[in-house]
This record gives C-alpha cells, sequence and structure tokens, in this order.
C-alpha cells in the first residue's frame, strides 16, 4: 500500500529541519600545532640572541638530533610580559620525589624532526595577540662523533666514531632511570641541568668495545637564548628558550576554522661545546675532554 504525504507536510518538515540546522551553532575542530624542526644551519646565538663564537680553548660540534622533550609553552603578548604571564598552553607533570621540585622524565613528552610535539583545540587557546613564544627544554638525545686515540686490550686505536648523547637541560629532572639509546641507568634521583649521559660501540679490528659514560657541567653553562632578557627575564637555570614569531605575531580569535602551525625551528648549529685539551678540534671522551655546554643555540617559531 502507498503513502502519500501532503506536499505542504512534506515542506513544513524541511523547513523545520533547515531551521534547527541552522540554528545549532559549529563546533570548530580547529586546532593550535606545535611541531619540532632542528637545523644545524640556523644561526648560533648567545643568551641574548647575539650571533654566537665558540669559546677560546673550547671546540663544538652540531649533533643530528633524535628527540627532544619540553615540559612548558607559553604564548607571550610583548617583550615586557613577564615569564608566566602569557597563555600558559602546556606544563608537563613535575614531582617533589627526589625532594625539590623537578620535571617528572618518566613521563615527559618527546618528538622528533618534523615531529608534532603538541596540540590543543584553537577554541581552548585565550584569545589575544601573541608576539613571542617561550618554550622550556628539557632533554635531548643526539648522535655525535668523538676522537679514540688510545690502547684497548692491547690494541691501539686512532679513529673517528659515531655515539649518542642525552642531555638534560631542563631546571631539574627527576630521573628514575634513562635510555641514551640501548642501555639504561638508573639514577633515581634529581639532577640539575647539565647532566648528561653518553653511550656508544667501538667497532675496531673485528671487536666491538661498548663504552658509556655520564657527567655533569657545571651550573649556569647551558646556553638558553633569550632576546628579551632586559625585559622578561627567566629563572636561572631555566631553560625557558624565546624568540618572536615569524612572519609576525600570532593572532587567536577564538572563531578560526582552521588549524594553525606552529614550526618551532630550533638552532643545533655546534650546538654540543667541550673542553678541546688536545687541541684538535675532535671530542675525545675516553682522555677525559668535558662537556661544558648543550645548549640549543636558537628558535624561530614560523607560523604556518
Amino acid at each position: 500500500m502507498k503513502i502519500f504525504i501532503p506536499l505542504f507536510v512534506a515542506g513544513a518538515v524541511l523547513l523545520a529541519s533547515c531551521t534547527k540546522s541552522d540554528s545549532t551553532p559549529s563546533i570548530s575542530t580547529a586546532n593550535l600545532i606545535i611541531k619540532f624542526k632542528f637545523d644545524s644551519t640556523q644561526m648560533r646565538l648567545n643568551n641574548i640572541g647575539q650571533p654566537s663564537t665558540i669559546t677560546a680553548g673550547n671546540a663544538a660540534q652540531s649533533p643530528i638530533m633524535n628527540k627532544m622533550g619540553a615540559h612548558y609553552i607559553e604564548l607571550s603578548p610583548t617583550a615586557i610580559t613577564p615569564l608566566g604571564s602569557g597563555a600558559v598552553l602546556y606544563r608537563a607533570t613535575e614531582t617533589t620525589v627526589g625532594g625539590a621540585n623537578a620535571i617528572d622524565f618518566e613521563q615527559e613528552k618527546m618528538a622528533g624532526n618534523n615531529e608534532v610535539f603538541f596540540q590543543m583545540p584553537l577554541k581552548d587557546v585565550p584569545t589575544g595577540t601573541y608576539e613571542w613564544f617561550r618554550i622550556s627544554l628539557a632533554y635531548q638525545n643526539g648522535d655525535l662523533k668523538y676522537r679514540v686515540d688510545t690502547t684497548i686490550n692491547g690494541i691501539a686505536i686512532n679513529q673517528d666514531f659515531t655515539g649518542t648523547l642525552a642531555g638534560f637541560i631542563g631546571f631539574n629532572s627527576y630521573i628514575k632511570s634513562f635510555t641514551v639509546k640501548t642501555q639504561t641507568t638508573a639514577v633515581n634521583a634529581n639532577k640539575k641541568q647539565g647532566f648528561w649521559g653518553f653511550e656508544t660501540t667501538m667497532a675496531y679490528a673485528g671487536v666491538n668495545y661498548p663504552y658509556s659514560n655520564t657527567g655533569q657541567s657545571v651550573a649556569g653553562a647551558t646556553t638558553v637564548v633569550n632576546p628579551i632578557f632586559a625585559t622578561s627575564p627567566i629563572p636561572a637555570g631555566s631553560c625557558v628558550v624565546t624568540a618572536a614569531f615569524v612572519p609576525g605575531k600570532l593572532t587567536i580569535t577564538g572563531t578560526e576554522t582552521k588549524d594553525i602551525i606552529i614550526e618551532a625551528s630550533f638552532s643545533t648549529n655546534k650546538s654540543i661545546e667541550w673542553n678541546d685539551t688536545y687541541a684538535n678540534g675532535k671530542w675525545e671522551p675516553l682522555k677525559g675532554e668535558q662537556l661544558v655546554d648543550m645548549g640549543i643555540r636558537g628558535l624561530i617559531p614560523t607560523l604556518k
């Protein structure tokens, strides 16, 4: 049996349907996305954002970065906005298990080159116009070259090798344990900025020689680039890297319908620096050459 719906009834249903749909507010699914990039050709800067040279008596190299961790992200409206008074988007888990307040390394977020580190709905970002991007870095892991010029088990070795460095550059990190590449080291303590671990396997004359070590650079030696240090300083020992947005300021209206991507490009240009005791420009950890600086050498936050 066929059922016929009067034309005026069908029209009324359609009209009601359209009216209901049109009155329902749309929910934006657009996100603010922060991606990491590592660039060894980017300008090498000092603590106040000026071009930097290598300290006399030291040597440096650009690591091949594997990943990086951060524990704090803030959008700052002006150069005079105090740290913490802007729009704080992210703060990682902290703990007092090791005594003083510290970043909980076990729960720390990581990202590699061209990977997304953080994202949040744009509707949840405080509206406003922001000139500066601030991110507190906490950890980095990268590969670097080193020199071995010694005798091991009666075998003379004179060769360059590649190893992996894990550097803790946050203000304070509580570390249960950490793995540089394959070997895990138990710590169960707080470690201040500048703590590091190194791991490698030297393959020579058909024999593998594993080597690992940990160390601590001196307080205040880690470079933290902040070009607005005079008007918006950061606490000593922290790693809040600061830079102005490119190509212009970031404006959040709350009505965005498309994603906004911030590409945080970090300068790794000769960012690993050591005391070059043997004056050959090569890091020789087996001869006791000490790392003095693992600080990222600049930041360019590009809006896309």
